[in-house]
């Protein structure tokens, strides 16, 4: 019996990796071992999501009875969290910030560390990190025993860019469990990323996999995105191949997983199909209509010559953008390197990047200000700001290719020349449009 259900299994996963196969107009493979390091093979895992629709409508009916129950409130709310991490949906969002504010308003943070958790994480959602880490700091002193909190805390300081904090943080989640596991591993391979070890990073992401699947009932969206991060690893070094098998094996994971499928769109751009691009990227934005997701289509169908197209998802990035005050804070990074690498409402573009980067001084927000401030003639705080972002040595072909524009601008000719030549060492096809401004300009020189 066990042999057949083995049989069947592997039926079902080689059928799965068929229909991916062509995903980017080659024959790709459903498994990949980047880099050497070994990496599980995909399987479908099952989705629970009419368990969880069953489950959301238990506790919703069940708060509604007895609005104080805190503990249904906390469960509901880590409902809503799963929901979100799977969808991309921000409604999830909105309902978890309120079953958490029901959770504590009926118990107590001290007697009721769920709930404060369930606030934090929405936050963190939210992008609100500045209360995150706040509340995460709490958390710690009431619990302060467990890894969790630990984990918590060391995102939101990641993300306000207080990476020596963060780092002596996440040490303490192995120790305080006892052994490593994909919760500090997923967590070491972000800070090897920033530093720019993207082999390390690999390994990382590569062993939280494993941990991640030797669980009794592996989770499938936290399976997908590890995945996922492999074949950003991948992607962000210019492996393209190695990348796109990862964003396969993600999909024979999760079919509809809305990350893969933009980055499958996003790699089969940098592989030249340019068709394929489209259609993933088109597949993508009906799933979740994500303002980055847009962009890429539209600068996808200007390349294709459809300007009208372009035009049309250009507009619709900024209506998204701007839908509501939430969507604004969400989306205000994004928003201000679309207006950058468009060419259009520079001095707005600024205004939300130098706001953004008062409250959050991570490498990214440099970027996005030094690359905002040089559109908008801003040529010293230009450079100022991508010093702060190239602070980590961290090995991403934008940072190089920001640099590159600032230095040029700067009439420093051997520093710009210097830059742009490491973005396209690392990841030549790193943006459709970005990337063929500095091909052009080194073919120039």
């Amino acid at each position: 019996m066990r042999k057949s259900k083995n049989k069947t299994a592997l039926f079902v996963f080689l059928m799965c990796a068929a229909l991916l196969a062509n995903a980017c107009g080659g024959v790709q493979s459903a498994t990949s071992n980047p880099a050497g390091i070994a990496v599980p093979p995909a399987a479908p895992i099952s989705p629970d999501e009419n368990i969880t629709v069953k489950t959301i409508r238990f506790l919703e009916d069940k708060v509604k009875r007895d609005p104080e129950d805190f503990s249904a409130n906390n469960k509901l709310a880590g409902q809503y969290l799963q929901r979100l991490r799977e969808t991309g949906d921000f409604q999830y969002l909105d309902l978890t910030f309120r079953a958490a504010r029901a959770s504590l308003a009926s118990v107590p943070e001290v007697r009721n560390p769920g709930g404060l958790a369930a606030l934090a994480q929405a936050e963190f959602a939210a992008h609100d990190f500045a209360n995150a880490r706040d509340h995460a700091v709490r958390l710690t002193e009431i619990e302060p025993g467990k890894s969790y909190p630990q984990g918590m805390l060391g995102d939101a300081l990641l993300e306000l860019g207080e990476y020596d904090k963060a780092k002596a943080t996440f040490y303490k989640i192995a120790k305080l469990d006892g052994a490593v596991s994909h919760y500090s591993e997923t967590r070491m391979a972000r800070l090897a990323q920033l530093r720019g070890d993207n082999t390390e990073a690999q390994k990382h992401f590569a062993n939280a996999l494993v941990f991640a699947l030797n669980q009794t009932a592996p989770p499938r969206e936290t399976v997908a995105w590890l995945r996922w991060q492999l074949g950003e690893t991948a992607f962000s070094v210019g492996d393209y191949e190695t990348a796109e098998k990862h964003y396969l094996d993600t999909l024979v994971t999760f079919p509809d997983y809305y990350r893969a499928i933009a980055s499958l769109g996003r790699v089969c751009a940098a592989l030249g199909d340019s068709p394929g691009a489209i259609e993933q990227y088109e597949k993508v934005v009906r799933i979740l209509p994500d303002p980055t997701y847009i962009a890429a289509l539209g600068d996808l169908y200007k390349l294709a010559g459809r300007e009208g197209d372009a035009k049309k998802q250009y507009e619709l990035v900024e209506q998204i953008g701007r839908l509501s005050e939430l969507n604004g804070e969400l989306y205000n990074r994004q928003l201000a390197l679309f207006y950058a690498d468009h060419d259009i409402k520079l001095e707005e573009a600024y205004r939300l990047a130098a706001k953004e980067y008062e409250a959050r001084k991570d490498i990214y927000g440099a970027d996005a200000l030094a690359w905002t401030a040089l559109k908008a003639g801003k040529l010293n705080e230009a450079k100022a700001a991508i010093k702060d972002a190239l602070r980590l040595n961290t090995e991403d072909a934008k940072l190089f290719y920001h640099a590159g524009m600032i230095a040029r601008a700067g009439g420093d000719e051997a520093a710009a020349r210097q830059f742009l030549q490491r973005a396209f060492k690392l990841n030549p096809q790193f943006d459709p449009l970005q990337s063929a401004i500095a091909k052009t300009l080194l073919e120039n020189r």
